[in-house]
């Protein structure tokens, strides 16, 4: 039985970069791109009429930018996922972006195959934090929020539970996670779920700062960002 494919909303104002987006994220690759916009205004709206599985989102935009938009999106409560996608490596900007409920960021510099897993990993329920800056963009992502709580909090976790946010931490998405553990993948989002709850985190990128201020991060895991 053939995979459906991935849908995918482009939002970027550049016609360039969006003729580019349908090359790389074709039917032949596992995707199709269900709308573009060329600013943020209508985004919530698109979201409603085509159900994307992923947004590819710009974050310099006119009228309303990416962080603006991905902010109403995740206020909803049922957005999809937000994969930010921008040639400004500015950290306090890609931050700002984790900040308003983006599951991750790409450069678009960045090789297409990464574009591609990023999509893909998202819509799987994973992260995606560009390794070219990802560590620079975490600390300064730290330096935003609330001061660190208790380093005993981890200990609220089951064993399984610290398992699972380890590899959401190194840059897993559900269903590798599930192969991983040996889990069934509706075990997995039960599992995060509670995580969520109990630390009181609110997305995939504050559980990946987590995981790492926390030490559940094995060091040199290939999939972790660099630096972080």
């Amino acid at each position: 039985m053939t995979e459906p494919y991935i849908r995918v909303l482009v939002v970027d104002d550049q016609e360039l970069i969006r003729t580019g987006l349908r090359g790389i994220l074709r039917e032949r690759y596992g995707f199709t791109i269900v709308g573009e916009l060329d600013t943020g205004i209508e985004v919530a709206d698109a979201v409603d009429r085509l159900s994307p599985d992923v947004i590819v989102m710009d974050i310099r935009m006119p009228h309303v930018d990416g962080i603006t938009a991905t902010r109403t999106l995740a206020r909803s409560g049922n957005a999809p996922p937000v994969l930010v996608l921008t040639t400004f490596d500015e950290d306090e900007t890609l931050a700002g972006a984790l900040r308003a409920g983006a599951a991750g960021f790409l450069l678009k510099g960045a090789p297409a195959e990464d574009l591609q897993r990023a999509v893909r990993t998202l819509a799987e329920g994973g992260a995606w934090l560009d390794p070219a800056v990802a560590g620079r963009v975490l600390t300064t992502y730290r330096e935003g929020r609330p001061p660190m709580r208790p380093g005993d909090e981890v200990d609220r976790l089951t064993p399984r539970e610290k398992d699972v946010l380890a590899l959401v931490g190194a840059g897993l998405s559900n269903s590798e996670i599930a192969a991983d553990l040996f889990l069934g993948e509706g075990t997995v989002k039960t599992h995060i779920t509670h995580i969520f709850t109990k630390l009181d985190l609110r997305d995939r990128a504050a559980a990946v700062v987590f995981a790492f201020d926390h030490g559940l991060v094995q060091p040199g895991d290939p999939r972790q960002p660099e630096g972080a």
